[in-house]
């Protein structure tokens, strides 16, 4: 049965209906999020074509659609699909992985700064990179001494950080971060002049590290199909331990799980393109604005399209602004993230 909270006073003059929003009995999406999540996906296709269609390397619009057609000759599908489609993929898989982390640890830490480099991944595999190519290692050798930093960035801040919830974790990951910085500061002052410049680049994010963009894309749509999973989990976590507790969430299994994968998400796209930043930060948060809601089952895919779709286009502007030269992606992320985010903060103090 229905009850109206009308009623009439003394006066006879109606009081306005105070009920409580009604529950929706469906758990389906709003139609609006989910048109605008087409509207990204669309986008995101868009810049997919841009990035493989446009470089520094004289090929034209046309000449690069036809190799797509399947013709064209030897030459341009040889740079179309054996140098730039491997960065695309590469720059949509890496900003898919450190945006989808940036979801997780701004509801796990309930911080709207958390960002994927706050656990210290990123200056753990920085030091074994470093090291690797100090000693003058392969490509291959430098990609598993920065997977082994990682991993055992990963493991020291856990162990340290165990048994005293997220501000602990919080704190331990920071401090580790500082002092794996000021180690990468003593090996660039030791390092050979002749290799300064590859470490830099590799610190300040290339794409041309990214060896395998394959494994980057298949691990970014896996984690997205896990982040799907566990969206109500993460709505409740991002809702305050008290909420989590009441309705009967494990809330220390939890928090295990989600440092585990958003450490492992963020290892793996700091040994395919090296540090880069603003990503993780900046895309949840534009995500939520743009959308009008935190729900997670609308924020994971779409941050995972916009963290993408936003590395690639960042890549392509590395790639053709100052051709035959060629930037650091991580460079051009931070010069344009900064403003974006001083912009997404005035926005949400409005």
């Amino acid at each position: 049965m229905a009850f109206s909270n009308k009623f009439r006073d003394a006066s006879g003059v109606s009081a306005p209906d105070v009920s409580p929003p009604s529950v929706p009995a469906s758990n389906l999406l709003p139609r609006a999020n989910l048109r605008s999540l087409m509207v990204l996906l669309l986008l995101a296709v868009a810049v997919f074509l841009c990035a493989l269609l446009i470089g520094s390397s004289g090929i034209s619009v046309p000449s690069a659609l036809a190799v797509l057609a399947g013709g064209g000759d030897e030459a341009t599908r040889t740079v179309l699909l054996a140098v730039r489609l491997p960065r695309v993929l590469a720059g949509f898989g890496v900003g898919s992985l450190l945006a989808l982390s940036g979801v997780l640890l701004q509801a796990l830490f309930r911080n709207p700064l958390a960002d994927p480099y706050v656990l210290g991944v990123s200056g753990g595999a920085a030091v074994g990179a470093l090291l690797a190519m100090i000693a003058g290692a392969a490509a291959v050798v430098v990609q598993s001494a920065a997977v082994t930093g990682a991993l055992g960035a990963i493991a020291l801040v856990y162990l340290l950080a165990r048994g005293g919830g997220t501000p602990r974790l919080l704190l331990t990951g920071v401090v580790l971060a500082s002092a794996c910085g000021a180690l990468v500061s003593v090996l660039l002052a030791l390092a050979d002049s002749s290799r300064v410049r590859g470490m830099v680049f590799w610190l300040a994010g290339d794409l041309e590290w990214a060896v395998s963009p394959w494994l980057s894309a298949g691990t970014a749509l896996l984690a997205l199909a896990v982040a799907l999973i566990v969206a109500r989990p993460l709505n409740v976590l991002a809702a305050g331990e008290l909420r989590a507790r009441t309705v009967g969430l494990a809330l220390e299994a939890w928090r295990t799980v989600l440092f585990i994968a958003c450490a492992s998400l963020t290892a793996l796209a700091v040994v395919s393109a090296g540090t880069v930043g603003f990503v993780g930060l900046i895309t949840p948060h534009a995500v939520r604005l743009s959308f009008g809601t935190s729900d997670h089952r609308i924020v994971a895919p779409a941050a995972a399209l916009a963290g993408g779709m936003l590395l690639a286009a960042a890549d392509l502007v590395a790639r053709t602004c100052a051709a035959p030269r060629q930037l650091p992606v991580g460079a051009i992320m931070a010069l344009v993230g900064a403003p974006l985010f001083v912009v997404l903060l005035r926005g949400r103090a409005r």
